[in-house]
């Protein structure tokens, strides 16, 4: 695996009522996350494929000794599976579980900036007529007149296949050792 290209970046000024977001590439559509649940930015290496597991999950990368799954974002919002480029990358998140957190990798196309939106700025998330589901979206803002879809991280990747790509890959390479 490459390098780490990219550690969450430090707050950026903000005025009263504004929250920073990653933002960035998949599939056409130019997607946010809160910076609060990006852990790091890493350049798209080798992922270890594992066998039974649902489209969405490219694989397991081992980031620094630790199992973390990886989600093909395209794939999530029912695209074809993302062609790797220059700037793939892969966007490590934490997702709440109860109490703990799970380190997901979100293959993106690109990741494009962090900026800063007003809460008013942000539009509830549209009922039909999206790209992925409304469950998966906190809202819709507007960025130099384009569409830019903020996730909702813990509903979007709150699915038990993680949690079993890593079993099955902790239990793989337990038989091979």
């Amino acid at each position: 695996m490459n390098q780490l290209t990219a550690v969450a970046p430090g707050p950026l000024e903000l005025t009263s009522g504004e929250e920073q977001f990653l933002t960035f590439q998949c599939a056409g559509g130019q997607y946010g996350s809160s910076i609060f649940a990006v852990k790091e930015i890493i350049q798209y290496g080798q992922v270890t494929d594992v066998p039974l597991m649902p489209a969405e999950i490219r694989g397991v990368i081992n980031l620094r000794g630790q199992v973390v799954p990886v989600i093909d974002l395209a794939v999530r919002f029912g695209r074809p599976p993302a062609r790797i480029c220059k700037r793939s990358c892969i966007v490590i998140m934490e997702v709440d579980r109860g109490e703990r957190t799970q380190e997901v990798g979100v293959l993106v196309d690109a990741v494009n900036e962090v900026i800063n939106i007003a809460a008013a700025e942000i539009n509830p998330a549209p009922h039909f007529g999206t790209q992925v589901r409304a469950d998966f979206i906190r809202g819709v803002a507007t960025l130099n007149q384009r569409l830019v879809i903020l996730l909702d991280v813990q509903h979007t990747f709150d699915f038990t296949e993680l949690s079993a790509a890593v079993a099955a890959f902790n239990l793989e390479a337990e038989l091979v050792s």
